[in-house]
Formats: structure tokens, sequence, C-alpha cells
């Protein structure tokens, strides 16, 4: 991972704790410096990206430099939330990439269609999974070129 003054933040989006703790975990070991957080439905997503409910007081919703979105979620699906994030000036810049267990090709499509930056199909193994997180830290973080990150709107 690339040094900077702000850690990197990365938003992991994801009802299964079982999957968010296993992404997290992958993500500490992989980008120790990384300041993760976790949301568990695209509803929370919401809240936190616009500071509201949980999320308003200061330092507690850091702005996200990459969104791990799962699409299938209950109250606001990762379909919907992407949608909102990429329909609003303020959030559209934010790297989206969907991690998800879908594999089907109309969920790809649209998906894409959505504005995601990336669609992944989540690891079944922990090792696939390490070395999926090693190749988004490589990419996201050391190759490509990213927008300054701003604050996130307030609430």
């Amino acid at each position: 991972m690339t040094e900077s003054a702000d850690p990197i933040a990365i938003l992991i989006v994801d009802d299964d704790p079982d999957d968010r703790d296993l992404v997290r975990e992958a993500l500490k070991e992989r980008c120790p410096a990384a300041d993760i957080r976790t949301v568990s439905n695209g509803e929370e997503l919401m809240d936190y990206l616009r500071r509201r409910v949980a999320y308003a007081a200061p330092g507690a919703a850091p702005a996200p430099s990459l969104i791990l979105l799962d699409l299938n979620m209950p109250r606001k699906s990762g379909r919907e939330a992407l949608t909102e994030i990429k329909a609003d000036a303020a959030l559209r810049r934010i790297p989206v990439v969907v991690l998800t267990t879908s594999q089907a090709e109309e969920d790809v499509t649209r998906i894409y269609d959505l504005g995601a930056n990336s669609f992944i199909v989540k690891p079944s193994r922990y090792q696939a999974l390490l070395d999926t997180i090693s190749t988004l830290d490589r990419y996201w973080f050391q190759i490509v070129s990213l927008p300054d990150r701003h604050e996130l709107p307030p609430a």
C-alpha cells in the first residue's frame, strides 16, 4: 500500500458477518495500514456515506478510498446502493468494487451498467481471498491514480 498522510480507508459492505470478518481479516493481513470499516447493508452504507444516524459524529465515517460491496443484502441491496452512490455528485468518484457470490452474467452486466468499477466473485478458499485482496491492494493503491479523497458531505 502506498504511504500517505491519511491511511487508506476501506469500507466493507456485507450482510453476512462471517464474510465481513473473513474479508476484514484478509485486508488486515494484506493491507495492515488500512483503516477498515464495515457496515451490514445498503441502508447503513448510505447512512455512513451521508454521515447520518450512528455516523454523524466527527471521525465516525472517514471518506472511503474504496468500497467493497456485496449485492444481495436486506433493507437496501448492493444494486440499489450502487445506483444511489453513482447518482450523487459528492459520492460517485468513490471506487466501488462489487465482491459477491453471484456468478450470474446478468448481474455482471447490470452492475457495470450501474457504474461499478469492478466485479469480483468472492473466492471460496481463504488463500484465494488473500490473493484477491493482494491484487486489489496493488491495483487500487499502487497502480491506478485516484482522485483526492474529499470529506463526505455533512449530514
